[in-house]
């Protein structure tokens, strides 16, 4: 995807730490004490599954998972339909394509002992940089920022990601930059 890009770019100029944030949780109605990770393997989550898979991958070293990702992305938001975040099979089907060891990730999936940095993870982004959404950006300042955006051409990449750091990664004055035009600009999609 267009961040991939810009790593490649980049290179070790860039360090990209991904971390768990569940949308399920922030956005739910059962209240503050309920915990979707706290929730027994028989609820039906609505993206644990893959935060679990994410994390299983992990395991299998750094390299491992950054293809995992990177393929759960392109799978997720590239064009050729949505895979489901709620199911093992497709991520395991992801996981294989990018060459992990999908037997071990399977079983990995199984360990609640994952949940454990998943909860760290969430918790820590929303107690201590506020996060409410994703993808948000942690830069080297502590200062964080929400974007939301279309996928930018490949070829613009670089020059999204530099404007995008360039307005909001040291100038905390800047707090929210909208469009007018719900849901979209015209044109934007052309």
């Amino acid at each position: 995807m267009w961040l991939h890009r810009v790593k490649q770019e980049y290179g070790e100029r860039l360090d990209v730490t991904w971390k768990h944030f569940s949308l399920e949780q922030v956005n739910s109605k059962n209240g503050p004490e309920w915990k979707v990770w706290e929730q027994p393997d028989t609820y039906v989550s609505k993206s644990l599954v893959a935060l679990r898979a994410g994390e299983a991958a992990r395991r299998q070293g750094m390299e491992a998972f950054d293809r995992f990702h990177l393929a759960l992305l392109t799978a997720r938001h590239g064009g050729n339909g949505r895979i489901s975040l709620d199911q093992a099979g497709p991520l395991v089907a992801v996981a294989s394509d990018a060459g992990l060891d999908a037997g071990r990730l399977r079983e990995d999936m199984g360990d609640r002992g994952l949940l454990v940095n998943i909860a760290r993870d969430h918790t820590e982004a929303v107690e201590r940089l506020g996060v409410f959404g994703t993808p948000t950006f942690v830069f080297d300042n502590g200062g964080a920022a929400y974007l939301k955006s279309f996928i930018p051409p490949l070829e613009d990449s670089v020059a999204f990601f530099e404007h995008f750091v360039a307005i909001v990664a040291h100038r905390e004055y800047v707090g929210e930059l909208k469009r007018p035009q719900p849901p979209w600009p015209k044109g934007a999609l052309e």
